[in-house]
């Protein structure tokens, strides 16, 4: 089915779509993430926490939080008339990570969001794109009240390479998390170039 519009004498563009993970700890503002920037309504996999799974899921630093992916959640963007991005957002969770492998297959790359307060809940998914050579951005979460840090100290504490880009963000702004987005576009498909064979005569 063609999505694009045509213009007049013009054929109607076929645009390209392409599959990006939002990755991250528990409670650092995935499903928030995918809510802001969705063009259509947000198929959201949430549940409500229970007294039962308190002592697994460390509420600490989000004290406010009632809710919980146990699936994913799923959006969609257009950033051009012949791009289309598929938002897929993982559980945060360790006993959901069952559930990643599945939605990584076919992503393009990742964001993994990452929140100042609790820096170490952003090591496994860090950990997991890199395992794998799935291109990925960090975006740090800019949560009111919480600290503020210079991007290279951010960087440095979660011990990444020089390749990978770091953008601060707010969850909450369309236009924040947009720029987020393209960014990881670029630092994806800047990967695949450089690990297509050289060709040589």
């Amino acid at each position: 089915m063609v999505l694009g519009r045509s213009e007049r004498g013009k054929p109607p563009v076929e645009p390209v779509t392409l599959k990006i993970l939002v990755a991250g700890g528990f409670g650092v503002g995935k499903t928030t993430l995918v809510g802001a920037v969705s063009e259509i309504r947000p198929l959201r996999t949430e549940e409500v926490l229970t007294e039962a799974g308190r002592p697994v899921d460390d509420t600490h630093g989000v004290e406010g939080k009632n809710t919980t992916t146990v699936a994913m959640d799923f959006g969609r963007i257009t950033l051009r008339q012949d791009l289309v991005l598929y938002l897929f957002g993982t559980p945060g969770q360790n006993r959901f990570w069952f559930v990643w492998d599945e939605l990584a297959t076919g992503a393009l790359g990742a964001v993994v969001l990452a929140d100042t307060r609790r820096l170490e809940d952003s090591f496994a998914a860090v950990d997991y794109f890199e395992r794998r050579s799935i291109p990925f951005v960090v975006g740090v979460n800019c949560f009111d009240g919480a600290a503020r840090y210079p991007a290279d100290d951010v960087r440095q504490a979660l011990d990444l390479d020089e390749a990978v880009p770091l953008v601060l963000c707010d969850a909450r702004e369309r236009e924040s998390v947009k720029e987020v987005l393209i960014e990881v576009v670029r630092h994806a498909m800047a990967h695949t170039a450089d690990r297509r064979p050289r060709v040589t005569t």
